[in-house]
């Protein structure tokens, strides 16, 4: 069985956060806690790889806004905020710099952490981050985005989601030719229905400045923490893998290749499993071999 979990909150600038604690803090022998970030998923993403950790104080939370965290500052997910946020969050902790996983988003978060705070963080291993800015066909990928969102708003969350799929399941660099025909969300088995509701942090565009997020290379690169950028084997050729790759070119890095997909390590909680199992064992295998 996996250690108990408590379920703590945190007072930040204009939010409070709600996050979860596998395990003693401190952990009893040193090692640093395992912070798992994403985002937009909230911390229910993660319980399956969690539970992969029984050895490990592993700490999940819900960014601002998301899952069972709240703010009073309106709707945008900005990857600055978010890591002031992570950074007071490492504090409460009190255990000193932590490991961190960040999946998606929560890629860029951390990335943006290490930039403002590089003492909180003694490994990072950024998975997948979708950062549009450093890919070489930019201009066409960020035309690809508005596509989503106007898809979104114009007929509501089965298009948008029926068009986020075509772009991030696109092999290659996209071009013009993206989006000239609309796909059919019942081709996904998505709902072709309008709800009428346009609040979805991934389609709305409240998410559009993680994707625009521009890394800092000299501060990353100078930064005290070790830094993996990473891709699931199976988003060889898909925008995140560029991105990933990209991104680890520009740092002088080797891209650290995990098995599976973008959500390679769920479980059944969103009902899209990847491969847990395999993926938990690549994570420990590169943690070890970085710290």
């Amino acid at each position: 069985m996996g250690s108990p979990i408590s379920i703590r909150s945190l007072d930040v600038p204009d939010a409070t956060l709600t996050y979860d604690v596998r395990g003693p803090l401190p952990p009893a022998d040193g090692t640093p806690p395992l912070l798992l970030v994403g985002q937009p998923m909230d911390a229910s993403g993660f319980a399956t790889l969690a539970a992969h950790f029984p050895d490990r104080t592993v700490v999940t939370y819900d960014p601002r806004g998301l899952g069972r965290s709240t703010r009073c500052d309106g709707n945008e997910n900005r990857p600055d905020q978010q890591a002031a946020d992570l950074h007071l969050l490492v504090a409460a902790l009190g255990a000193g710099p932590v490991d961190l996983f960040g999946s998606s988003g929560g890629a860029v978060t951390s990335l943006a952490l290490v930039t403002a705070h590089p003492d909180d963080v003694r490994i990072l291993v950024a998975h997948e981050p979708p950062m549009i800015s450093v890919l070489p066909d930019a201009r066409q990928a960020f035309i690809a985005e508005h596509r989503v969102q106007e898809a979104y708003h114009l007929r509501g969350w089965g298009a948008g989601m029926a068009t986020f799929i075509a772009m991030t399941s696109w092999q290659g660099e996209l071009t013009d030719e993206f989006g000239s025909q609309s796909p059919d969300p019942a081709a996904f088995g998505l709902p072709i229905d309008d709800d009428g509701v346009r609040d979805d942090p991934l389609l709305s565009g409240a998410s559009a400045p993680v994707t625009a997020y521009e890394p800092d290379i000299t501060a990353l690169s100078d930064a005290a923490t070790t830094i993996v950028i990473a891709a699931g084997v199976e988003s060889q050729g898909l925008l995140t893998w560029r991105a990933s790759a990209a991104l680890a070119a520009a740092l002088g890095l080797e891209l650290t290749v995990f098995p599976s997909n973008h959500g390679g390590f769920l479980g059944p909680e969103l009902g899209r499993a990847g491969q847990p199992e395999a993926f938990a064992a690549r994570l420990r295998e590169v943690l070890a071999g970085a710290g």
